[in-house]
């Protein structure tokens, strides 16, 4: 089966034999069902498919169980027991127990090399979605955007968008004149999102060294294309930072690799696991832009593959576009269960053998229901096909072995140290610290001019009828009030050395401490 990924199938309960053609692989696919169905081991025969094929995948690990992609099955390991009678069963004469090459990778740098984008590349749209903005503070984002390209203020990290905030806010009066109106509450309000962010960790997405699309679309010494796993059961517990990453990424595969058509095979595999967590209160925006790149990233060559507990977690526009479909089984204990399902069903073509809707409630752990993409991209008649075991490890490696194909890596070392060039920040530092300086002089120089004010209004003056002297004390007037003479200590000590700390700690100091 040089042309296809096999899948399984076979034996007297099950259809024909079932596989992935490569030449329609990037029209994209689904795996669905409920938990503990056997969605795992699905994703990943097919990622072990892809690599024997020399096609690169990128997948999250979500539960921690992929890593085991990296380490042969054994006979010895418990839960390979049943393995190959199984593949005897579906007639998988090929079978055999081997690793696929991985590299990991990890958002906050601890299982994996570290993954990283910058602020101007993640763009307003997405981060707008990861802050959970309103439309005025969206607009806002917007503006800041703008401003960072007008002003030459690259946008790498957090805190160079929290110092250009800071920014927008001290001008906003003469900004909203262009722009329209500038909320200090909004801005606050982002401001307080990103902290919200920060402390989940998003400060480690944020920065440079930025990923290379390239690293994860290596093929190992042996033609094989690397197996990318992105360490996701930390990354879990803030599901729209692991959401907005994922859909950044895809975001960038469609904007920068060329159009290739229709390739014999894909330059890249995407499995997208969770994937409702992407839809999940996304504005219509954001849907309209997943459904952009799904519909035409595939001429670049790039397969998407959705993975989530029930095919109505996607948005049709989408699902309609998913060809290939490993469809594990629904439980229908309520009636909204039970209209998924049925809706589920129809989306498959018959098969006059069994009832779809039966057969998707029915399939037992490790079986599925499967429809794949046939010659022209017509969709297979969906056949119950029992899945054929993975040849990599089931379960998790151990952190040593970890540890070990890290180091092991050629992306060891060349995202591990954090790059902190000049940008927002140092540039808005500088020119808070320029303006520090000149208002200090500015102020020093009005100092100087006092005492000769005071001679000059102090000489005699010529009235034209005779010499009198003139006085700078101010006529005497009636005792001053509370307020007045509280308003007097405060401009006293605002133009004496106290005031100068003040303005440079307003403007000097605003953007120090990181």
């Amino acid at each position: 089966m040089q042309d296809r990924i096999f899948i399984g199938g076979g034996g007297p309960d099950y259809g024909e034999k079932q596989g992935l053609t490569l030449k329609y692989a990037n029209r994209h696919g689904l795996i669905a069902g409920a938990t503990g169905t056997g969605k795992t081991v699905t994703l990943q025969i097919l990622a072990e498919g892809f690599s024997d094929q020399g096609v690169p995948v990128f997948l999250s690990d979500v539960k921690g169980d992929l890593s085991g992609l990296a380490a042969s099955g054994t006979d010895s390991h418990k839960l390979h027991a049943p393995f190959m009678e199984r593949a005897a069963k579906i007639g998988f004469d090929e079978y055999r127990y081997a690793a696929s090459p991985v590299t990991f990778w990890d958002l906050f740098g601890e299982q994996g090399h570290p993954i990283r984008t910058t602020v101007a590349e993640m763009g307003p749209l997405l981060l707008a979605r990861l802050l959970e903005l309103t439309e005025a503070q969206e607009g806002i984002l917007n503006i800041a955007f703008r401003l960072a390209d007008e002003e030459g203020l690259p946008l790498l990290d957090l805190k160079d968008l929290q110092a250009l905030l800071v920014w927008i806010g001290e001008s906003r009066d003469k900004l909203s004149l262009r722009y329209g109106n500038i909320s200090v509450a909004s801005i606050g309000a982002i401001q307080r999102r990103l902290l919200v962010i920060e402390n989940q960790g998003a400060a480690k997405l944020f920065g440079e060294p930025a990923l290379e699309l390239a690293d994860i679309m290596r093929t190992a010494p042996d033609g094989r294309g690397m197996v990318n796993i992105l360490a996701a059961d930390t990354l879990m517990a803030s599901p729209g930072l692991y959401a907005t990453f994922l859909l950044w990424l895809l975001s960038e595969l469609f904007e920068e690799l060329p159009e290739v058509g229709d390739p014999d095979k894909p330059k890249l595999v995407f499995f997208f696991d969770e994937a409702h967590l992407l839809f999940d209160d996304a504005p219509k925006a954001l849907v309209d832009k997943v459904e952009q790149v799904a519909r035409l990233i595939r001429s670049k060559g790039v397969g998407v593959y959705f993975i989530t507990q029930n095919p109505a977690d996607v948005p049709e526009d989408i699902l309609g576009q998913l060809g290939n479909r490993i469809q594990h089984a629904l439980r229908a204990f309520t009636a909204k269960d039970r209209k998924n399902l049925k809706m589920a069903a129809e989306t498959y073509r018959e098969n006059p053998r069994f009832d779809t809707e039966e057969a998707i409630r029915e399939v037992g752990v490790g079986e599925a229901v499967t429809s794949m993409l046939m010659k022209k991209g017509v969709p297979g008649i969906v056949e119950r096909t029992l899945i054929r075991p993975p040849s990599s490890q089931l379960g998790p490696i151990t952190k040593a072995e970890r540890k070990a194909i890290m180091a092991a890596s050629d992306m060891a070392g060349k995202y591990d140290k954090t790059l902190d060039r000049s940008s927002a920040y140092e540039i808005l530092s500088k020119r808070a610290e320029v303006a520090a300086q000149e208002a200090e002089k500015a102020e020093a120089a009005a100092e100087d001019l006092e005492p000769a004010f005071r001679e000059f209004n102090a000489g005699r003056r010529y009235s034209g009828t005779r010499v009198s002297r003139s006085t700078s004390r101010a006529p005497r007037r009636g005792r001053e009030s509370f307020g007045e003479a509280i308003t007097g200590v405060v401009i006293k000590e605002l133009k004496g050395t106290t005031g100068r700390r003040i303005v440079r700690g307003i403007l000097g100091g605003l953007f120090k401490g990181r």
